[in-house]
C-alpha cells in the first residue's frame, strides 16, 4: 500500500515495532534538525505545553501539538511514576495522533512512548553533531536504561564513538544494557561518575534530584546531553558545570521550568541571560560556533516539533512498505 494506495478515509495505526521497521536513527536526526531548522525560521507553530495533573494518582498528563512542515499532530503522554511497582507498566506512555493539514483527517495512531525514546535520542544526536568536540571517540553515559540505549545510537551515529562508559546503580541494568548492546563495535565498560565524566561526550539519563556530575571532572571541551531532568526540582549537574558551560536549550519556558537548568534559575545561579543559545539557532548558525574549548551543556526537554516532524517520518515510511494496520476511525 503506498500513500497514493491508502484509502483517503482510513488511518493507520502503526506499533512499536513497525515504527522501527519505518525509520532509523539517521533518518530521526536529520528529520529533527529540520524541525528545528524550520521553527527557528518561524515557519512552524508549537502551543505551550499543557498539564492535566492528577495529584491523587502520583501522575499527569501532557499535551503536546505542533505543525511543522506539512505535518500536524499531537502527542498525549502520561507521567506516572508508580505504574512499574504498582501496575507493572511503563513510567510514560504515550499515543501520537498524526493528522492531514489540508482535511485534518486522522492519518495515523502511532505508538508515543517509543517515538519518544527514538525522538529523544536524535535530539541529542543533533546537539552532538553540532556542539561536541570534532575529534570525540569517548562517549559516557549516566543511567543505563532504555534512553540510554537510544543516546548511544544517535551519538555513534553523528561521532566516531569507539568507547563508552557506563555508570548506574543497578549493577544489573548495566550487565543487560553491554548485553544488548554486544553487537556494536564499541568498547562498552562499566564505571562510576567519575569516569563518565572523563569522556568527550556525556549524556546523563537519570531521575536524580542531586548532582551526580561534578564540574571539578569536567575537563575542558566536553559536551553533555542533559536528559534526565523532566520535572521542577530534578538536577543531574552540579550547578557550577552550567555556570562555566555554554548553554543550548531546546526552549526556555519548559527547561527553566522542568529542564536540567530549572534548580539553578530557581536558586538564582543562573537566568537566561546566561543562555549561549536556543537549538535552532545553533543548526541554522544564527550564533557563532562553540569554540574547542569550551564546555557545552544542552538542556533536553522534548519539544512538539521533534514528535511531530518523526511521526510525518514514520507514517509516510509505512506507508509506503505497507506497514500498520489501517482502519476506519472516522465514520464519514
Amino acid at each position: 500500500m503506498s500513500i497514493e494506495q491508502q484509502s483517503e478515509r482510513s488511518t493507520l495505526m502503526i506499533s512499536a515495532d513497525e515504527l522501527w521497521e519505518c525509520t532509523d536513527m539517521e533518518g530521526a536526526i536529520n528529520t529533527i534538525e529540520e524541525a528545528f531548522t524550520a521553527y527557528q525560521r518561524g515557519e512552524a507553530q508549537m502551543p505551550a505545553k499543557s498539564y492535566v495533573e492528577l495529584d491523587e494518582h502520583n501522575g499527569d498528563f501532557r499535551s503536546m501539538p505542533a505543525a511543522v512542515n506539512d505535518a500536524a499532530g499531537v502527542k498525549w503522554v502520561n507521567v506516572h511514576p508508580d505504574n512499574p511497582e504498582k501496575y507493572g507498566l511503563p513510567t510514560v506512555m504515550g499515543i501520537v495522533i498524526y493528522s492531514d493539514p489540508e482535511t485534518a483527517y486522522p492519518l495515523a495512531l502511532i505508538d508515543g512512548t517509543t517515538l519518544t525514546r527514538l525522538r529523544t535520542g536524535a535530539v541529542a544526536g543533533v546537539a552532538s553533531r553540532h556542539l561536541a568536540p570534532p575529534d570525540a571517540s569517548s562517549l559516557g553515559l549516566l543511567g543505563a536504561g532504555q534512553q540510554a540505549h537510544a543516546q548511544l545510537a544517535a551519538i555513534s551515529t553523528v561521532a566516531d564513538i569507539d568507547r563508552v562508559v557506563l555508570s548506574d546503580l543497578d549493577d544489573d541494568a548495566i550487565d543487560r544494557f553491554i548485553q544488548a548492546e554486544r553487537e556494536r563495535d564499541i568498547a562498552i565498560e562499566a564505571g562510576s561518575p567519575n569516569d563518565v565524566a572523563g569522556c568527550d561526550v556525556i549524556s546523563t539519563t537519570t531521575p536524580a534530584r542531586s548532582p551526580v556530575l561534578k564540574r571539578e571532572w569536567i575537563t575542558d571541551g566536553t559536551h553533555i546531553n542533559a536528559i534526565g531532568a523532566d520535572a521542577e526540582g530534578k538536577q543531574e549537574l552540579e550547578s557550577d558545570i552550567l555556570a562555566d558551560a555554554k548553554i543550548v536549550i531546546d526552549d526556555w519556558e519548559q527547561c527553566s521550568h522542568s529542564g536540567e537548568i530549572n534548580v539553578p534559575v530557581a536558586e538564582g545561579i543562573i537566568d537566561h541571560s546566561d543562555i549561549y543559545a536556543n537549538l535552532g539557532e545553533v543548526v541554522t548558525g544564527s550564533v557563532p560556533a562553540v569554540a574547542d574549548g569550551d564546555i557545552t551543556v544542552f538542556d533536553s526537554t522534548g519539544l512538539a516539533i521533534q514528535d511531530i516532524s518523526v511521526a510525518q517520518l514514520v507514517y509516510e515510511s509505512a506507508a509506503e512498505q505497507g506497514l500498520g494496520s489501517e482502519f476506519q476511525l472516522v465514520d464519514a
